[in-house]
C-alpha cells in the first residue's frame, strides 16, 4: 500500500490513526483517505502517468484547487473541489501529452467519484470515493491489522 502511494511508514501510520476515528470500516476509510489525497486524485485524473510523476506535479506548483496553488500532495481534496493544471503550465509538454489522452494506456478508467474534462486538464471530485471503487491491489485488512498491533 506504502508503495502504491509513495508514502512513508509515519505518514501511513498518520493515515491509519485518521482512519480509525472514522466511522465504519477502518480498512474502507484508510483507503478513501489515501484516495482523497492530491497526488492520487492528480493520478487518477489522468494529468500524470506515475504517482511520482503526480506527486512533482504537485509540488512544482502546477495543480490548483479551487483556483489556488497547492503544493502539498498530501493536501485533502473535499468533494465538490476542482483539481486543473495551472493555464500557464498547460502549455508544457508532459501536460499536452496528458491532454492528449496519452496516459489512459497504462492507468485505469476514471472512477466515478471523478468528473474529468481531460482536454481542459481539470477534474472534480464529486464525492467521496467508496473502497470497491479504488484501483489499489492490496489486502487491507491485513494493513489494519499491523497498524492495530
Amino acid at each position: 500500500m506504502r508503495a502504491q502511494y509513495g508514502l512513508r511508514e509515519k505518514q501511513l501510520r498518520r493515515a491509519y490513526e485518521e482512519a480509525r476515528k472514522d466511522q465504519g470500516l477502518t480498512g474502507e476509510a484508510l483507503v478513501e483517505i489515501l484516495e482523497t489525497r492530491l497526488d492520487a486524485l492528480v493520478l487518477r485524473s489522468g494529468f500524470a502517468r506515475t504517482t511520482l510523476q503526480a506527486r512533482q506535479a504537485v509540488t512544482h506548483r502546477h495543480i490548483l484547487v479551487d483556483g489556488k496553488i497547492v503544493d502539498r500532495p498530501s493536501f485533502k481534496v473535499k468533494p465538490g473541489q476542482t483539481i486543473q493544471v495551472k493555464p500557464k503550465s498547460q502549455a508544457t509538454v508532459p501536460f499536452q501529452v496528458a491532454a492528449a489522452g496519452s496516459h489512459r494506456d497504462v492507468l485505469p478508467k476514471v472512477p466515478a467519484y471523478l468528473e474529468v474534462q481531460l482536454e481542459k486538464l481539470s477534474s472534480q471530485l464529486t464525492r467521496r470515493p467508496k473502497r470497491a471503487e479504488v484501483p489499489v491491489t492490496c489486502e487491507v485488512q491485513l494493513v489494519v491489522e499491523y497498524y492495530a498491533r
